[in-house]
């Protein structure tokens, strides 16, 4: 990667109208929410802002019109009907600048440039022949770089880079923490990225990514508290609480596969015994058949046919394999239930369209380790995500810290 010299890893925030909105986590979170209120479903009024968010009309008032001032946001056409003068419509200035998003897997890194309506402009993939940090973060930046490049316009409306990886990650230094999938530890991605790019870094936890494009675009939209777990390699999950995504002290929240099921299960990629991820991943899976003695089946796609074919031995085997993987998400998921008592949980990753195999005994387990009502409290949908999205979301990272969601 060749480095431009040393920048500002802060993301500019949006002007604040220091008279008009007080500077203070309040003021910021009322600000923010308007602004992702207008970006989700605008166009707007300032009285159906108000409304959907139980503000008064002039506290509206005093937020919205800095950012029409600043062009962040336009008025555009008036709302039909009413009584009274006419109620000009708001919606996000999508073209005032764009932003990278990038996703990092074990096998490829997944890039996309949005605008400031996280609508994607273009996108593109770089395969890993490895996955070390010094691999991937080249990839990355060569891949925001040839976003920029294809966008002849881009370079001076760019406003940063979102980052997601698999992991603890701590969001305030662009640290991933450790990630047992990458096998990292203590990396910092937003140091070198930023160094390459010469653009600000914002980096997050994967999986949160997802809750963020789940909130403003997906399955998540009109839920104020759901979980995002994620099944495939490894075993994912990012919460949403009140509105809010929840990240924790250090940004750990969400470790979902990492809690311990089974004392005598299989060792963990983190090192212990047992975990969920070590019980229901797609690596889980293919153990049991190895354990079996069923052969040919060296990744996921060729064990799902087996289960699906429905003939013989081998095929019992692997409908078992998943059955049991889906027993211990299930597990799982009660007690995702009985601590948050969540109105959703959104199943997603590249394990998601196995749903077939494993959500049977999920939803079995589910309601027997549920406690009371929260399984019955719990809608679980299953969302068939792409890479796409997961960079979509990263790139809405930017668009949270700038307006100070």
């Amino acid at each position: 990667m060749t480095a431009r010299g040393p920048v500002t890893r802060t993301v500019p925030r949006l002007p604040v109208e220091a008279a008009a909105v007080p500077v203070d986590p309040i003021g910021q979170r009322t600000r923010a929410d308007v602004f992702a209120t207008v970006l989700t479903a605008g166009p707007l009024s300032r009285v159906q802002i108000a409304e959907r968010l139980g503000l008064s009309q002039s506290t509206v008032t005093k937020i919205v019109n800095p950012l029409v001032e600043t062009g962040y946001l336009r008025e555009e056409g008036v709302a039909s009907g009413g009584i009274g003068r006419p109620r000009r419509l708001l919606r996000v200035q999508q073209d005032r600048h764009v932003l990278v998003g990038v996703k990092i897997a074990p096998d490829r890194v997944t890039a996309v440039l949005t605008d400031m309506g996280a609508e994607v402009l273009c996108r593109t993939e770089h395969p890993l022949d490895g996955h070390t940090p010094a691999q991937a973060l080249k990839a990355a930046a060569d891949a925001a770089n040839e976003l920029l490049a294809a966008a002849a316009d881009a370079a001076g409306r760019v406003l940063a880079i979102g980052v997601g990886v698999s992991g603890h990650v701590d969001p305030t230094t662009g640290t991933c923490r450790f990630s047992a999938l990458l096998d990292w530890r203590e990396v910092d991605i937003a140091g070198p990225l930023s160094a390459a790019t010469g653009l600000p870094v914002v980096v997050s936890n994967d999986v949160n990514t997802l809750v963020v494009a789940e909130q403003w675009f997906g399955q998540g939209r009109d839920t104020d508290t759901f979980a995002v777990v994620t099944v495939g390699s490894g075993v994912g999950c990012g919460l949403l609480l009140g509105g809010r995504l929840h990240l924790g002290r250090s940004g750990l929240a969400g470790e979902f596969g990492h809690q311990p099921l089974d004392p005598a299960g299989p060792v963990c990629d983190c090192g212990s015994r047992g975990c969920l991820e070590a019980l229901a991943s797609h690596g889980a899976v293919l153990g049991r058949l190895r354990a079996a003695g069923v052969s040919g089946c060296d990744d996921i796609d060729a064990a799902a046919a087996l289960a699906r074919s429905g003939h013989g031995r081998d095929a019992k085997a692997a409908l078992g394999a998943f059955a049991e993987a889906g027993q211990a998400l299930g597990r799982g998921l009660a007690g995702l239930c009985n601590l948050l008592n969540p109105q959703k949980i959104i199943l997603a990753g590249e394990g998601a369209s196995l749903q077939d195999l494993f959500a049977p005994a999920m939803t079995a387990a589910l309601r027997e380790h549920a406690f009371s009502s929260a399984a019955a409290d719990c809608e679980v949908v299953v969302d068939e995500v792409n890479d796409d999205l997961w960079a979509r979301g990263a790139a809405c990272l930017v668009i949270r810290d700038a307006v100070g969601i």
